[in-house]
């Protein structure tokens, strides 16, 4: 996977690492038992292995760098995180969810096994990545962990990613409309919330205080936007080969998006804008951010 546009991008080589070494970690969480729980464990497997872009943990990785983190503490942060977005994408691809038949390019997890199954895979996904979060082998630090599991618990709940979730559900009601705030409320919470946890996950794991990190809330709110953005300008031009995804879903539900509500070339320009946002907050930082400023850009032209 390239970044369109970019010369000499150091997100190529960075992204196809990260997501062969995240495939190792969950390779290495996940042996299949001897026993009938086989099928929960291989359920988990098909959906966290040899699929995603990885952009979560690659944010846990590439800012946990910044502050001379152990890469292999900062892989096991970022593969807690993917646990929880895999869970979040077995569970909306449910039939009593989206509904969706194709997820990375392959049959969605229950079309392959059974909805059971992946009910459970998606709870087992849920659990591992706090189990992850307070191994010892993730961090020494007892503080550390603490702030780990309490800021991806947050992301996660309903001040995170299920809160935007059921806002998205009402959103299907008759007679409910939103407005842009209230689009950008959403999208905060439901795609912006791992965002921001993974890239404040990375600062936790280098110990930087709260407030060192503004500059990084401020980085990961403005991608976490582009990036639901760059979704939406996705559902409606993009290419469902390369998505590995339906297409045209909101339009056929008559969703209110960034698109419905700014216009194709206006939500494009806002993007854009927000990615050179992003980009400017890490103006304290050296080529060290180079991978978060290549991500950030990568986040708006992608084209899956």
């Amino acid at each position: 996977m390239t970044v369109t546009g970019v010369e000499n991008d150091p997100l190529g080589g960075g992204l196809k690492r990260v997501q062969a070494e995240i495939d190792s970690v969950f390779d290495a969480f996940l042996p299949v038992p001897d026993d009938t729980r086989a099928r929960l464990v291989e359920a988990m497997r098909y959906a966290t292995i040899g699929g995603g872009k990885r952009v979560r943990p690659l944010l846990v990785v590439s800012t946990a760098e910044l502050y001379g983190v152990d890469r292999t503490a900062a892989l096991r942060a970022g593969a807690a995180v993917e646990a929880i977005h895999a869970y979040s994408l077995i569970h909306d691809d449910l039939p009593c969810m989206d509904d969706d038949d194709l997820r990375h390019g392959k049959p969605t997890l229950h079309k392959i096994f059974d909805e059971a199954t992946a009910v459970l895979a998606g709870d087992a996904l849920h659990a591992l990545a706090f189990e992850i979060l307070a191994d010892t082998e993730t961090s020494s630090d007892p503080f550390v962990r603490s702030e780990l599991i309490a800021t991806l618990g947050t992301a996660s709940g309903m001040n995170g990613m299920a809160g935007g979730q059921i806002m998205d559900m009402v959103a299907d009601e008759e007679g409910v409309e939103y407005d842009l705030h209230s689009i950008t409320r959403l999208q905060q919470l439901k795609t912006g919330a791992l965002l921001a946890a993974s890239v404040e996950m990375g600062a936790i794991l280098g110990k930087v205080p709260p407030e060192g990190r503004a500059h990084l809330r401020a980085y990961s709110r403005d991608i976490g936007l582009a990036f639901q953005i760059a979704d939406d300008l996705l559902d409606v031009t993009g290419d469902q080969e390369k998505a590995g995804k339906a297409l045209r879903k909101d339009e056929r539900q008559g969703k209110q998006t960034f698109v419905t509500l700014m216009g194709v070339d206006k939500a494009r320009e806002q993007a854009r804008a927000l990615v050179d946002q992003a980009v400017a907050h890490l103006g304290s930082h050296g080529e060290e951010a180079d991978t978060l400023r290549a991500l950030a850009r990568f986040i708006v032209e992608r084209d899956r």
